[in-house]
């Protein structure tokens, strides 16, 4: 028999049988990993196996590529933090699938789970919201898809950098944006450490991770973001163009 264990965060729970259950893992050394779970559909262990808690899980498996079984003590209870707090809550869900969904199976990303761990532990903060887009554009980094905020990608002047290029990932400054504005990803000023965000500057962080995240990691195994993450979006509406928003979810779509 193979053993380790390991930190993780709990990504999903899938009932197996009558009493069991498929968990899935994000683990601090060994990547994004399954295991079988007796009994986790008992009242005391369904307390244990929630997204977004961080446990303590032991695997085992008589060879590397089986599913394996594993068994886990809870460390922290960041799903019943969260029950308070409806928009909390969509935030913790949104995460666990978009991380079960984007990472590679099975392979370390110990930096994924360190940010996973941070995001959680925002939760209770008031700027929640501003740190989940954070946390997305850092999990496209790890992915080896990270955008350049830094410089603006048609020349112009770094210093009011204003929107992205879906094309390259890159910003773009607001002189030299302006002409192709509507084809171009608005830049919420928060992300280069203008301002504490907001609303709108929320929702424009999550149309902007969300496109790359499609882009690059979703579309190209013919899925679509999950469900949890377009509920995040909802509760953070784009403004429409008149209201002074540099772009709407139509102009996202069709960018060059």
């Amino acid at each position: 028999m193979m053993q380790w264990d390991d930190e993780a965060v709990v990504l999903s729970v899938r009932p197996h049988g009558e009493t069991s259950a498929v968990v899935q893992l994000l683990t601090q050394s060994h990547g994004r990993h399954a295991g079988l779970v007796r009994g986790a559909q008992s009242a005391r262990a369904r307390g244990v196996y929630q997204p977004g808690n961080q446990v303590r899980a032991v695997w085992t498996g008589r060879l590397a590529e089986h599913l394996g079984r594993f068994e886990c003590e809870l460390l922290h209870p960041y799903a019943a933090q969260a029950m308070d707090d409806p928009d909390r809550l969509v935030g913790l869900v949104a995460a666990t699938a978009v991380c079960e969904g984007a990472m590679p199976e099975r392979e370390p990303h110990p930096g994924c789970y360190q940010g996973l761990l941070v995001l959680l532990d925002s939760l209770s903060d008031d700027h929640w919201a501003e740190i989940y887009v954070r946390w997305e554009l850092g999990l496209l980094a790890s992915l080896g898809f990270g955008l350049d905020l830094t410089r603006c990608a048609g020349g112009g002047d770094n210093d009011q950098l204003s929107y992205v290029s879906p094309r390259s990932g890159r910003a773009v400054s607001l002189s030299a944006g302006a002409p192709f504005k509507e084809k171009l990803l608005p830049l919420p000023r928060f992300l280069l450490g203008r301002g504490e965000g907001g609303i709108e500057e929320v929702a424009d962080g999550l149309a902007l991770t969300g496109y790359f995240l499609e882009r690059h990691i979703f579309h190209p195994r013919d899925k679509a973001l999950p469900a949890a993450r377009r509920r995040l979006a909802e509760l953070f509406p784009m403004a429409p163009p008149d209201a002074g928003g540099d772009g709407d979810a139509s102009a996202l779509k069709g960018g060059p």
